[in-house]
């Protein structure tokens, strides 16, 4: 019994960190590359190239959000949706992969900007902070529902 619901436990943040990062790739893509006009996936190339490089991007966040609502729908199916573990998971891989974003892809790969502007620093702070925030938050909503489970004798 416990393995199972130690299983369960991991199936619940799992589903929510893809569905999270699923969802702030997807939320990016749209905002920022189609409707902001701000920069592409890729900007190193041709606007082609970069265009190509979106659609890649989007396929790769639906297929993310898709994993996770299936894993979500099993959850349920099995009535074993812990929904504040779950969203704890959306906050977390949202949050790294906003992080992942502004670090990796923005400053040590260079692939895109989140804005080609004078001042770009003014826009890497406030995505990075929020990607700190959305990590905190799914930190502290997942060691809550870590920690209510040992106290009811479920492993996690």
């Amino acid at each position: 019994m416990k393995m199972a619901a130690s299983n369960y436990s991991k199936r619940n943040l799992w589903s929510g960190i893809l569905f999270g990062l699923g969802l702030v790739a997807f939320i990016d893509e749209t905002v920022f590359h189609q409707l902001l006009h701000w920069h592409h996936f890729y900007d190193k190339a041709t606007t082609n190239i970069g265009l190509v490089s979106d659609g890649l991007f989007h396929a790769f966040s639906w297929f993310a959000t898709i994993g996770g609502l299936f894993l979500f729908a099993d959850l349920r199916r099995r009535n074993a949706l812990v929904l504040k573990r779950w969203i704890g998971g959306i906050f977390l891989g949202g949050g790294v992969f906003q992080l992942y974003d502004g670090i990796i892809q923005h400053k040590i790969m260079r692939i895109h900007q989140i804005r080609y502007v004078e001042n770009v620093i003014v826009y890497d702070v406030i995505w990075n902070v929020i990607a700190a925030a959305m990590i905190i938050v799914g930190v502290i909503l997942t060691l809550k529902t870590n920690n209510s489970q040992k106290s009811q004798g479920v492993s996690s």
